[in-house]
């Protein structure tokens, strides 16, 4: 199945040697019957075609989805073009909150601050710990969504459109390294110090990141499997 990944971000250049956004998610997704092509939207490189790709995976980004970039009015387009034509999308992060004011909700600053690090999050009553990074928040979920997740300090952590598209807050895709070098690099003036000390004293919890991308793949894979029925 050919995913296209949407990069609406990129990684700090002080950590490029880690990788860039797409690369983590080619490789938490490795070995689940996932094929990958890249459009760096946030540069304007769109699809032709939301049909262009089996699926679509949106990246985090140090945009807001309220904020006036170029990219934003046009990658909202796509995403209400896929869900019209039933072209499944997993957003993470940005992607998370792009769909939802995509899909009429709405995002803004969550007033209680930053979540950053290892955080649990209940899905359903199944705990999983992941690493965030973020203040934005989806703080009003679209009417097309359910929530499927939850953590203390972000009600709509996970939302679940239909059959059509998925989407976490959290980053399943940040391994310990680049969390921790997010939290040296692009944490000092932009988070306060105590949101990132504590997140400090967590970093060595074991993350659930393996059971999310199991989660992902299958909401791809189940979905194309539901279309081929239909069609067959």
């Amino acid at each position: 199945m050919l995913i296209g990944i949407l990069q609406t971000g990129a990684s700090p250049d002080a950590l490029r040697d880690q990788g860039d956004y797409p690369d983590f998610f080619e490789r938490l997704l490795a070995e689940r019957g996932l094929t990958f092509r890249r459009w760096s939207v946030m540069e304007m490189d769109f699809p032709a075609s939301v049909q262009d790709c089996d699926g679509w995976l949106i990246t985090g980004s140090r945009f807001g989805v309220y904020e006036d970039h170029p990219f934003i009015a046009p990658l909202e387009d796509f995403i209400r073009k896929a869900w019209d034509e039933h072209v499944p999308v997993v957003g993470i992060c940005f992607g998370h909150q792009i769909i939802a004011q995509a899909m009429g909700g709405r995002v803004e600053k969550y007033r209680g601050g930053w979540s950053v690090g290892p955080t649990q999050y209940d899905f359903q009553g199944e705990k999983f710990a992941l690493n965030a990074w973020h203040q934005d928040q989806v703080v009003e979920k679209p009417p097309a969504a359910e929530v499927v997740a939850s953590a203390a300090a972000c009600e709509n952590a996970a939302l679940l459109y239909d059959d059509r598209m998925f989407s976490v807050q959290p980053h399943p895709e940040f391994p310990k390294e680049f969390m921790e070098g997010l939290i040296r690099v692009r944490g000092p003036g932009l988070v306060p110090q105590p949101v990132l000390d504590a997140a400090t004293e967590r970093i060595d919890t074991p993350l659930d990141a393996a059971k999310m991308a199991d989660r992902i793949a299958a909401f791809f894979l189940n979905r194309q499997t539901r279309a081929e029925m239909r069609r067959a």
